[in-house]
């Protein structure tokens, strides 16, 4: 089935009926007896305590020695209402931060201060996306819209035990609700501030003999709301910019016969849209404030703007229980996309080489580049899961993983016209992993786990094409890395009560060797060695379902050796994988959930995130446009760099806190009243790896509200804000040029409705 059939069907559901996506709130709504293939489909049930999945079993969150925070039913709605992408969740659990120079086509993920701000497609990432048990390992898979959600969960920490390499940070892991044996439709429509529309529909269908169907969708858009101002003759980028239409489908096939069960999951998405907006001269020499005349809502540039994505993907998954013995599960993947993202880098219309002045719009140099990328990514799992004999069970498995990836960049001449440039990547990267853990309850009170993985990466990576390359190099180039590691982790869990657990877990993360094979702008293709993790963390977690009572406290530290860093820009727009003898870690997180009386809900969670490169002779350029490095620095073959022993890992911030609070009044018709607020906090940021008084994001504050009437007859109608404040912050910069960075979203009012039967 290709991606426009699925999405033509799914649309055609979607204009059947109107409106809203309610996943139940877990403390309100039972879910139906859930079919298919895994056992971690089950949803959190209504006693209120919270369940996860994070060892592969469904487990109550207090039993598990993993800092984990599940968010689901109608906090994960709220958040993830107005139109935005998966970076909804950036600051909305302890230690984690998400941004992207890509919109919403490549996200980043940081967990702990651990991450990688490298745009190339092929960068990996030390924090993996699970999604639907399946691991999505380009960055441009990972950005799959989050709609008909059981729950999503975000694992702190190496998990590379179940969840294998490229996991030394943590996982999110997202769950889609499953076919179940009972009729339902749910759905919502929302719209907003620049015509934001955001609209979902799931149905659900026993259809007999043993079959379940689930088909979900989504559209989500918004108007060009940012006025590109340019005059300049020669400008070919689009009038109006920041817009989108995205389109997912999700089509679920449940089967179940005794002891077998398989889901058949097939999905797709289609984007149209403009790339991120890039601001030249966005900030004043010399400080982290805005320019004079910044407006959000305007730029001037005249490169090509352009963006669009395609992807595709499925799963089966199977198990089968034998009786008195276990598990056996298998889960076999493939996924897909072609983007397309041509950008206006420089992010202005007039160029000035040396810059004798700063502000707005200017820039150094024309850059207009963009390309195709084709990620396409084959995995099987079989993994076997012991019944409880005793005080023991198990698990064991085999993974494999192929990705091909092909890639171009392109390059335009000042004001478009012809391509000068037209370079393409090939590469190639294999995994395979063998993985064993387990579980002894040595007493009553005291339950150990150990477990252990071998992988084995190879990458194969070859360029071609023509352009303006870096002196000396002719095309084509061959680099080759493979590695191995084992990882393992061991745990103890000691029950002081019923309802309180503490917990200690020592723990190690692999991320695979790299490749970087940029080969203009003065790179040359470079390669890192593996990175590995070594962590403990320890903590105490409490859950008074009778009470709505939940908590949990965690202080953590690790050391990462041999970590691969990505200097980026610098006065030359170079690109190098570095390797720094090691990152040291170390932090406190803590969760708070309760329900103080009938009616009024309230969580907060928090934490302290303290991240320092380790390694007196590492070394990296720094910006062409008169920014104000505080590092030390010296000159190393004629280029001006910075020392960055001591330096925070960038995108790390210190602090990261959230809180919501929700309030409902019951009207004698059975309906309800209810007020409902959500805010996040993340202190200041380094966007680089350097410092610099310029490239230091300021803190930022996001708060939304949303006030509603639900009716016993199903439906609900709202209003909402998202960003109340309207607090307008720089995300991430660009720094061989002018100054230039990116913003985040705007302000969003609208309304709502929703329905649920």
């Amino acid at each position: 089935m290709t991606t426009s059939a699925l999405l033509r069907g799914l649309l055609l559901a979607s204009a059947a009926l109107t409106a809203p996506s309610a996943l139940a709130a877990a403390s309100n709504e039972t879910p139906a007896p859930v079919q298919g293939a895994q056992p971690d489909a089950t949803a959190p049930q209504d006693s209120g305590e919270i369940v996860v999945t994070a060892q592969r079993r469904t487990e109550a969150a207090k039993d598990v020695p993993v800092a984990v925070t599940a968010i689901g039913g109608e906090k994960l709605d709220v958040l993830n209402s107005s139109g935005l992408d998966i970076r909804f969740l950036s600051a909305r659990t302890p230690s984690l931060q998400i941004e992207s120079s890509f919109g919403r086509t490549f996200p980043r993920f940081y967990i702990r201060g651990l991450g990688n701000t490298d745009f190339d497609p092929n960068a990996a990432q030390p924090v993996s996306v699970v999604y639907d048990n399946v691991a999505l390992e380009n960055p441009m898979l990972k950005a799959f819209p989050a709609f008909d959600l059981a729950r999503v969960e975000v694992l702190r920490g190496p998990q590379g035990t179940l969840f294998g390499r490229n996991t030394p940070a943590g996982v999110v892991k997202l769950e889609s609700q499953r076919p179940t044996n009972q009729y339902e439709a749910k759905g919502s429509v929302s719209w907003a501030t620049y015509n934001t529309v955001n609209a979902d529909l799931a149905l659900n269908a026993p259809l007999g003999g043993g079959f379940s169907l689930r088909v979900s969708g989504l559209v989500q858009h918004r108007d060009n709301w940012v006025v590109n101002d340019s005059t300049s003759a020669q400008s070919v980028a689009n009038r109006k910019l920041e817009g989108y239409t995205d389109r997912a489908g999700r089509v679920q096939l449940a089967y179940t016969n005794g002891d077998f069960n398989a889901l058949v999951n097939v999905h797709g998405r289609d984007l149209e849209g403009t790339p991120r907006v890039f601001r030249a001269g966005l900030f004043q020499q010399g400080s982290n404030n805005f320019s004079a005349g910044f407006d959000p809502k305007h730029v001037k540039l005249d490169g090509y703007t352009s963006q669009w994505l395609e992807q595709w993907g499925g799963s089966v998954q199977l198990d089968y229980h034998f009786d008195g013995i276990g598990t056996l599960y298998s889960i076999t993947a493939y996924e897909r996309a072609k983007v397309q993202s041509t950008g206006d880098v420089d992010g202005g219309d007039s160029y000035t080489y040396p810059l004798p002045a700063l502000g707005l719009n200017n820039a150094s140099r024309d850059s207009n580049t963009g390309g195709i990328t084709q990620p396409k990514e084959f995995s099987q799992e079989l993994r076997f899961a012991t019944d409880q004999f005793g005080a023991f069970r198990g698990q064991a498995g085999l993974y494999y993983f192929d990705q091909n990836l092909d890639y171009s960049e392109y390059g335009y001449p000042l004001g478009g016209g012809a391509q000068n440039q037209n370079i393409g990547h090939v590469n190639i990267n294999e995994n395979f992993g063998v993985f064993a853990s387990g579980e002894y309850k040595a007493t009553d009170a005291l339950t150990l786990r150990a477990g252990v993985r071998y992988s084995h990466d190879r990458k194969n990576d070859v360029i071609t094409g023509f352009g303006p390359l870096t002196t000396g190099l002719t095309l084509p180039i061959q680099t080759k890395v493979k590695g191995e590691a084992v990882t393992w982790d061991a745990s103890a869990t000691y029950a002081l009560t019923p309802d309180v657990n503490v917990y200690a877990r020592f723990a190690t993360g692999y991320l695979g060797p790299a490749i970087q094979d940029r080969v203009t702008f003065g790179s040359v293709p470079t390669t890192a060695g593996k990175q590995f993790t070594k962590s403990a963390e320890a903590g105490i977690k409490g859950a008074f379902p009778a009470k709505g009572l939940n908590y949990a406290l965690t202080g953590y530290w690790y050391r990462t050796d041999n970590l691969q860093l990505t200097a980026v820009g610098g006065a030359s727009n170079s690109t190098r994988l570095l390797s720094a003898d090691h990152v040291n870690g170390y932090g406190v997180e803590a969760e708070f959930s309760y329900r103080p009386v009938r009616g009024l809900d309230l969580t907060a969670s928090g934490s302290y995130n303290f991240t320092q490169i380790r390694d007196p002779k590492l070394a990296v350029g720094v910006c062409g446009a008169l920014c104000t490095v505080t590092d030390p620095t010296t000159t190393i073959g004629g280029q001006r760099v910075a020392l960055i022993d001591g330096n925070r890992l960038p995108q790390a911030p210190r602090f990261v806190l959230n809180a919501t609070a929700r309030y409902g009044v019951p009207l004698a018709n059975g309906g309800e009243v209810y007020a409902y607020t959500d805010w996040a906090y993340r202190s200041e940021i380094n966007y680089f790896l350097y410092e610099a008084k310029e490239f230091r994001g300021r803190s930022l504050v996001e708060g939304g509200v949303r006030i509603g009437y639900r009716a016993p007859e199903g439906y609900e109608v709202a209003a909402f804000a998202r960003n109340i404040l309207n607090q307008i912050r720089a995300q991430s910069a660009i720094d061989f040029n002018n100054l230039t960075g990116m913003i985040n979203e705007p302000r969003i009012i609208g309304g709502e409705i929703r329905f649920h039967f």
